[in-house]
């Protein structure tokens, strides 16, 4: 007969699972709505496509400037308060937004919300990792899947309230109280599930071991990838509404539905993935999907009218569903034990991809979003080119 601390075990890891896939959907219910809410931003705060792009590049720079820090006191043994105070300054940066009444109050509410994300959201994901190391490719499958119900769900949250009368503010309102919720279900989750697997190692130690492995090739070879699958995944999401109201002239409702469109359809790729993954290489589906997203967003671009650009959308966003589960269930494999190590790289890698949105924003406002855009296609290219490079070695 199993003994109460045998028994309690399993159902202590599943209560912080529970807490930490609800994390994973109150940020991007933030994600998906700051992504339909751009024309409404852009109008009411009379924002050019500079300061938009300044809004979306200097907190993520900010945030890959202090998350390093977080993520080697993590694997120090301060994970949990670390996530806990992050959790904290979540809920007050959505607070901060909901009342920005200019560029730099949205800009304060950002540069506080992007690290904030980083300490609340991205280790809460490298304790499962941890949890389970033998079960990352599958459980950042439905990582990705309880995100993406939150990309689905925050589009429309912007349409409705729109709708109704209301605006964007109170959407952002309403998350904040959320963000409280799921900061609670942390809070009471067993403390056990977080502090078996945070590694008890020195700050000096945990920085030692985070520079040794970023000049692996393979490390150093997978951070880059990350980054540029990002071009078509949270870097098309955030123009894609801006791109159809400016360039292919949509109302701001019907930009909207495109981005719930978008996520939608990764939500479907999302759930079919997860199956997938048990029968096939993920890294072979990666290198096989990104292909066919290089012609899909060429089409996209090319092709006049709304119908033929929605298609475009929905199969992008079907064929990137399980890019973002794979290749960073491949940077856990590769750094075992060390998930704080792994937000810590990733933040440092991340300035690299945090200069895109600046860059598109200042091309954007010289030559047009339509010839903004193109940029992007390098990403899905990348993926094609370096993939079969790849190794995964310990």
């Amino acid at each position: 007969m199993k003994s109460k601390m045998q028994r309690g075990a399993p159902a202590a890891l599943t209560s912080f699972v529970i807490a930490a896939l609800t994390i994973e959907l109150a940020d991007e219910l933030v994600d998906g709505a700051t992504g339909a809410a751009w024309p409404y931003l852009q109008a009411d705060l009379q924002l050019n496509y500079t300061q938009i792009g300044l809004l979306l590049g200097l907190p993520a720079i900010f945030a890959n400037i202090v998350e390093p820090l977080f993520g080697l006191l993590a694997d120090a043994g301060y994970r949990r308060h670390i996530v806990l105070g992050g959790g904290v300054a979540f809920a007050l940066a959505l607070g901060l937004t909901a009342l920005a009444g200019n560029f730099w109050g949205l800009l304060i509410s950002f540069l506080l919300f992007y690290p904030a994300s980083g300490a609340f959201v991205s280790l809460t994901q490298a304790a499962w990792m941890e949890a389970e190391p033998a079960r990352q490719e599958q459980n950042m499958a439905r990582w990705t899947l309880a995100g993406s119900v939150g990309n689905v769900v925050g589009p429309l949250l912007i349409g409705a309230a729109v709708a109704v009368g209301v605006g964007w503010r109170p959407v952002f309102g309403v998350l904040a109280v959320l963000s409280v919720m799921a900061l609670s279900m942390i809070w009471r989750a067993p403390g056990s599930a977080q502090k078996r697997h945070a590694r008890q190692a020195s700050l000096m130690e945990s920085l030692r071991h985070a520079f040794q492995s970023l000049r692996r090739p393979p490390v150093l070879d997978s951070l880059l990838l990350l980054e540029t699958s990002n071009f078509m995944l949270d870097v098309f999401r955030a123009f894609l509404a801006l791109y159809l109201v400016d360039a292919v002239h949509t109302t701001p409702a019907q930009a909207a539905l495109a981005v719930a469109l978008l996520t939608g359809v990764g939500l479907l790729g999302d759930v079919l993935i997860i199956p997938l993954l048990e029968k096939i290489s993920g890294v072979a589906f990666v290198k096989g999907s990104a292909a066919l997203v290089s012609l899909v967003f060429v089409a996209f671009l090319l092709l006049p009218g709304l119908g033929w650009k929605l298609a475009c959308v929905a199969l992008i966003g079907l064929f990137t569903s399980g890019w973002y589960a794979v290749l960073q269930a491949r940077l856990y494999q590769l750094l075992p034990d060390h998930g704080g190590t792994v937000v810590a790289l990733g933040s440092i890698t991340g300035m690299l991809g945090a200069a895109i949105p600046p860059l598109l924003g200042v091309l954007a406002d010289r030559y047009g979003v339509q010839n903004a855009l193109w940029l992007l296609v390098l990403g899905p290219l990348t993926l094609v080119w370096r993939l079969p490079a790849v190794t995964f070695r310990r």
